[in-house]
């Protein structure tokens, strides 16, 4: 997520530069084909581009809306992951209680293990929603210091449970069923009560449905002809421009329809970066940085105070 007021003008570039080249070029091939050439039929009434520019505002007004409204319900997913992170860990730390004081240890290890597969879980989680990263620019390539692996789960999980884990189509998934089986255990002997599991169970079913809605979000993409008709009519747009103001203001007619041009292409942009929340992509959900936020919160929960180390948005952008 860009949390940088000002944008760089090397990451806008990177996106535009073709387009604008394109826009650049025909702005003047029809400036020159108009007061050196005298070819005179090119020019456009001003009305044509007028509806045109008033029809394509609404269609992009719309499509952004919409794209917006799926990322911001993927950060409020997220936010619901933390908060049933928080109270999952509190749960499990307060409602695992064995009458036997002799088991105070076993039941100690359980509680570790099933805090600590919980921060795997969030972990994998992120993987699983994420694809490799996608730049070949290293301008923006350098701003990644992440692995996006399933190794960052190593260190949560017992060896057993990980060399199973990597094999599996849906990781996340598993661990769930791995915390449902601990659940399971501690009720047969005895370490919490029918009210407590059930709870328990509850708060695994909101991870559950967390996962779900994600995926939901993740395999269905935004509508493919708002997307394509988005393109299709930006460019039709930015080709006609030139036409419309050549006779009227000569060579100015090259900036003006240039600008013009690339705040609408600017405007299709925003909302074909924000339609995909789980793309690790700049605009994206941060959710590694939530994840840590998960992790530093559980861990603090637990006791341990080794946290991870928070990344630094020094560069403006919170993955």
């Amino acid at each position: 997520m860009i949390v940088r007021r000002n944008l760089k003008w090397s990451f806008i570039l990177h996106y535009t530069w073709k387009s604008m080249l394109y826009y650049v070029l025909l702005a003047v091939v029809v400036y020159l084909l108009h007061d050196y050439y005298q070819v005179f039929h090119l020019h456009l009434p001003f009305s044509t581009i007028t509806a045109l520019s008033t029809a394509l505002a609404i269609f992009l007004g719309f499509k952004n809306n919409n794209a917006y409204d799926r990322w911001w319900e993927a950060r409020k997913i997220w936010g619901l992951l933390v908060n049933y992170s928080r109270a999952w860990t509190r749960q499990v730390i307060t409602m695992i209680i064995p009458d036997d004081p002799l088991e105070a240890a076993n039941a100690k290890e359980l509680q570790q293990r099933m805090v600590y597969r919980h921060i795997a879980f969030v972990h994998a989680l992120r993987v699983f929603l994420r694809k490799k990263l996608p730049y070949n620019n290293p301008k923006i390539q350098e701003i990644f210091e992440e692995t996006n692996e399933y190794a960052d789960t190593v260190a949560f999980l017992m060896p057993a449970e990980y060399k199973v884990f990597c094999h599996k189509k849906n990781p996340p998934n598993y661990l769930l069923e791995l915390q449902g089986e601990d659940l399971r255990r501690a009720y047969n002997r005895g370490w919490i009560s029918d009210f407590r599991f059930v709870r328990l169970e509850e708060t695994l079913i909101e991870f559950n449905n967390i996962q779900g809605r994600c995926e939901r979000i993740k395999n269905t993409p935004f509508p493919r002809q708002y997307s394509f008709f988005s393109r299709v009519f930006v460019f039709i747009h930015a080709s006609l421009l030139p036409f419309v103001f050549v006779e009227e203001i000569g060579w100015a007619s090259i900036p003006i329809s240039v600008i013009l041009s690339f705040v609408f292409l600017c405007l299709d942009l925003v909302g074909e970066r924000a339609e995909d929340p789980f793309e690790n992509r700049l605009e994206d959900v941060p959710i590694t940085a939530l994840s840590l936020t998960i992790e530093t919160n559980v861990k603090e929960q637990w006791g341990d105070k080794n946290f991870p180390e928070a990344k630094d948005p020094g560069r403006g952008v919170i993955l």
